[in-house]
């Protein structure tokens, strides 16, 4: 039985009998066995020219140190990288140049500074106000080194802090009598502002078309608005319209007080200084302090209680 189920065996496949394995060598085409060995150097007849060395194409991202780009600067990563670059810089130029002899504060050139504004829009960063003051406080150091002993770094980068100022055209305008003999000019006091037409006369007074007596009740504030008319004893030779509005009464008394005395200065500039000495002239910047939280006014505080 074995024997027979060996011999039918064969019958259970027939594709085995029609294509056997061991013909299949046969049928392949007999394909020579070839090794070319790879040579630099070029043939006389292939017609190609040898490639010289010096002019081969350079190899990509030698001699690089870094896998990253750097930063071109090291303040990259700060919130005000310009700002901190300029700072750093001004640093190192005062650290080299500290030694050199400087002038006295009254000797040394003066220079406007660039504001904080102008700063913030030309570095196009949020400068804080406290950075800006250590920045320009240090600018005034540098400034004071006699312009003779400066280089030519120091001198550009205080070039770059200063304000590009034209005398000519900061100069006030003087105060012109119109056709009418007047003389426009306008004074201000804390929140009041007022505007005082001076015309020779027989020193009649109105504010705001009311009289004197009637526009302020205190005889103090009626004082004030004339003491330019009073201190150059021309009270009964000039008449003043006046305009005022804003602030207070003390505030527009003297509002008043500084408008008549620049108008009085355009009729005879010769009172300047004895207007200058009354106290007339230079405009008081004071002004209302504002009140605190926790305070019961601007400064005053309630008493301390121990318990």
């Amino acid at each position: 039985m074995a024997t027979l189920a060996k011999g039918l065996r064969q019958f259970r496949c027939p594709r085995q009998l029609s294509n056997p394995q061991w013909h299949r060598q046969t049928w392949r085409q007999s394909v020579p066995l070839c090794i070319r060995a790879l040579s630099m150097t070029p043939r006389a007849g292939d017609g190609i020219e040898s490639a010289d060395p010096l002019k081969m194409p350079p190899i990509p991202h030698q001699g690089v140190r870094h896998a990253r780009v750097l930063p071109a600067t090291p303040s990259y990563f700060n919130r005000d990288a310009k700002f901190n670059d300029l700072v750093i810089r001004m640093s190192s130029i005062f650290a080299r140049n500290s030694h050199l002899p400087i002038l006295p504060p009254s000797e040394a050139p003066q220079v406007s500074w660039m504001k904080l504004e102008d700063l913030r829009t030309q570095l196009g960063e949020p400068v804080k106000s406290s950075h800006y003051i250590k920045l320009v406080r240090l600018a005034k150091r540098l400034n004071l080194i006699a312009p003779q002993m400066r280089s030519r770094e120091l001198q550009t980068v205080l070039q770059e802090l200063m304000r590009n100022i034209d005398g000519n055209l900061n100069k006030s305008k003087p105060i012109v009598i119109d056709q009418f003999g007047r003389a426009v000019a306008a004074g201000r006091r804390k929140s009041s502002t007022a505007r005082a037409f001076l015309v020779e006369g027989t020193g009649e007074v109105l504010v705001n078309g009311k009289l004197l007596s009637e526009a302020f009740g205190r005889v103090h504030d009626r004082e004030s608005a004339v003491w330019a008319l009073t201190a150059t004893q021309r009270l009964d030779k000039y008449n003043a319209w006046i305009l005022v509005e804003g602030g207070g009464t003390t505030g527009q008394a003297e509002a008043i007080t500084l408008a008549i005395a620049k108008a009085l200065v355009a009729h005879e500039p010769a009172l300047k200084t004895p207007l200058r000495k009354a106290g007339c002239i230079t405009r008081d910047p004071r002004a209302v302090e504002r009140k605190k939280h926790d305070h019961l006014k601007a400064r005053k505080r309630p008493a301390w209680v121990k318990r």
